[in-house]
């Protein structure tokens, strides 16, 4: 089934093409169009240069008289449409007679201070299958997982490769996992690990970005002959929106385009609902202003004397679209 502008609203403007499949097993298979790269190899290797030296002035590396120590925080990526809360907790997410290739993916948990671990971190992650399909219907919730990290700051899940999957008709979407990692005192994170040598990075938008550099893995192989990567997070200050405001500014718009869009807190971000669907997490960024991964989406609130308010968001493609969207109650 194709759906269309007028059945999506705003959703349409995430995703400009859109395409649901019905699977045998129950699940079902989202294919969109992701932004095409418009950035040269050249260029993008040359930008990846100039990231690695902002890194090594600007960022949070210290000398505490032996050694440097520290880095700058992880950078964030796009939510994506399949993230769905309350993943059961467990560490093994391999499926009995999957065809998937094992993986066991660990990292530590580092807090603003650039060295320190961080104990009782709520790390989440999401994948697509061996057949390049999420699980976003069942109870299983198949390849998503919740982990809480360890006194000193580690987790470690035993997974499976995922796997390039068409993103629209024109797009693929190279491999990649999600995580979104909350605690105590920290900005929430919601990022995206990549793997090297995957052949379609350099034409996805969000895996050719700079700033995603750093999150491209090189895997290794254990004893067993077993594919490894690790991922280090660094987590960075807390930022966030006065509660007397929040309350404010969430709940149902209705959009410039006549579709409607819930914004309601969860952690320290603001998420955005999309005709009903999970669209963007986005960070508060000063002036009642809030930011998704790779700055794709913005949102600007403005309150309204009377108890209104109304929002203006930005969507980042080669021509910006902005729509504007008034809170259908009042605070």
């Amino acid at each position: 089934m194709k759906v269309n502008s007028k059945q999506t609203g705003l959703l349409f403007y995430f995703l400009p093409f859109i395409t649901f499949q019905i699977l045998p097993s129950g699940y079902f298979h989202i294919y969109f169009k992701h932004k095409p790269s418009t950035m040269k190899r050249r260029k993008f290797i040359q930008n990846s240069a100039m990231l690695a030296l902002t890194v090594g002035v600007f960022g949070k590396i210290k000398w505490d008289g032996e050694k440097y120590v520290g880095t700058d925080p992880t950078t964030t990526d796009i939510l994506g449409p399949f993230y769905r809360p309350g993943a059961p907790f467990k560490t093994n997410l391999v499926q009995p007679g999957t065809k998937g290739e094992t993986l066991y993916f660990s990292g530590t948990v580092i807090g603003k201070d650039g060295k320190s671990p961080v104990n009782g971190a709520l790390v989440e992650i999401w994948h697509c299958n061996e057949d390049g399909v999420y699980d976003n219907t069942s109870d299983n919730y198949v390849y998503r997982a919740a982990a809480k990290t360890s006194a000193k700051g580690k987790y470690e899940f035993k997974t499976i490769m995922p796997v390039p999957y068409a993103a629209g008709q024109t797009t693929i979407r190279p491999a990649h996992i999600h995580l979104r990692i909350s605690a105590n005192g920290v900005q929430d994170l919601v990022t995206q690990i990549y793997f090297k040598g995957d052949k379609y990075i350099d034409g996805d938008s969000s895996s050719s970005d700079p700033k995603s550099l750093n999150r491209i893995l090189e895997t290794s192989k254990n004893a067993k002959n077993e594919k490894v990567v690790k991922f280090d997070v660094y987590l960075r200050e807390e930022y966030v929106l006065e509660t007397s405001a929040f309350k404010k500014i969430v709940g149902l718009y209705e959009m410039s385009d006549k579709s409607m869009c819930e914004f309601y807190r969860d952690g320290d971000q603001l998420f955005a609902k999309i005709n009903g669907q999970i669209m963007e997490a986005m960070d508060y960024k000063g002036d009642n202003s809030f930011e998704g991964g790779l700055a794709y989406v913005k949102a600007k609130f403005e309150l309204l004397s009377g108890g209104g308010a109304k929002v203006k968001v930005t969507i980042k493609e080669d021509k910006p679209i902005e729509l504007t969207g008034k809170k259908l109650l009042k605070y």
